[in-house]
């Protein structure tokens, strides 16, 4: 593992990356769906959902590529680089540790003692502890170092999950409301005010009127941006809207003579994920992505996204194409 060697000048800007506070509620609404999905307690657990304990943990060099690299391609992974003897280490580690724990999932706390992994403590350039990074899809960001005020901390670490969301589509882990320190449960919602308007939607979608169903989810989304349901019914239906008059024969004709063409290969993965044939559409468009900059990079970018979507964040092949994605975007 060789991380960048990275300056640390207090907290980085991080919102000098594009924040998406819409994705942040997208992703509290998925995690909140899969667990009235799962359950609570040990059936949580058993779709998957982890322990609050699970979000705070003790990394060493053997380990970093599969606990810190690996797992942040899931979440982001915050890095307290610490030692015994360190006393502002004793102010801060503790905070982060409670931050860490209330956010519920969507960071995880890496803590490693400087003392017993010296080398990784020279990878990074450190200097001094406390030393604060984080790693996200593979990538690591400096974010502070000392002591800093509580606020600020919030304050970083939400723009750094807003990062993760806006480029990755990362919603974090499912926590297990069950399971003992886990913070507590918020009421479960009545059921809301737009059970008419997404019926509406669905019935659209079953006739085949997509433009009816695209449109209905639209004015759920319009009241309420943060619908979880309402985005992904969306996502399927301009899907479906986008390929219907497409002529398949001619997409893929013009797929393969034109590689380089973002908007040609836009079109196939679009066929391709209809066709079912998911690994494809997400490598099409990865390797698009590869070869493109700029506007047209980005719009690539953001039609993959929009197809993670379409598949479901916990799908494997969803996280494989993340990881790629990553790969090719630094």
């Amino acid at each position: 593992m060789q991380p960048r060697n990275m300056s640390m000048s207090g907290v980085v800007d991080l919102a000098a990356v594009k924040a998406a506070g819409e994705a942040k509620a997208k992703a509290e609404q998925a995690r909140a769906e899969s667990a009235r999905q799962g359950g609570s307690g040990a059936g949580a657990a058993a779709a998957g959902a982890v322990p609050p304990s699970a979000l705070v943990i003790d990394v060493d060099e053997a380990g970093f590529e599969r606990d810190v690299l690996q797992l942040s391609n899931e979440v982001p992974v915050v890095l307290d680089f610490w030692a015994e003897w360190c006393e502002p280490c004793k102010q801060l580690s503790p905070l982060l540790e409670r931050l860490t724990v209330e956010a519920a999932g969507r960071v995880v706390l890496a803590k490693v003692d400087v003392d017993a992994n010296q080398m990784l403590m020279q990878q990074f350039g450190i200097q001094g502890i406390p030393a604060v990074f984080a790693v996200v899809a593979g990538q690591v960001l400096p974010l502070f170092q000392g002591v800093v005020p509580e606020q600020q901390i919030r304050e970083t670490l939400a723009q750094l999950v807003q990062v993760a969301e806006e480029r990755f589509g990362l919603i974090g882990l499912q926590v297990d409301p069950g399971a003992e320190g886990a913070p507590a449960a918020a009421a479960a919602p009545p059921a809301g005010p737009y059970d008419a308007l997404l019926e509406a939607a669905v019935v659209a979608l079953d006739a085949g009127d997509l433009g009816g169903a695209v449109q209905a989810y639209k004015n759920v989304l319009a009241d309420d941006p943060a619908n979880m349901e309402a985005k992904l019914g969306l996502a399927q239906a301009e899907l479906l809207s986008r390929v219907q008059h497409m002529n398949p024969q001619a997409v893929r004709e013009a797929a393969a003579a034109n590689p380089r063409d973002p908007q040609a290969q836009i079109a196939a993965a679009d066929l391709d994920l209809v066709g079912g044939h998911v690994e494809d559409a997400f490598g099409r468009l990865v390797g698009t992505v590869r070869v493109t900059a700029g506007d047209e990079r980005d719009a690539v970018r953001v039609r993959l996204l929009e197809l993670f979507e379409v598949i479901g964040a916990d799908d494997p092949r969803v996280s494989a194409a993340r990881t790629a994605l990553a790969r090719v975007l630094f």
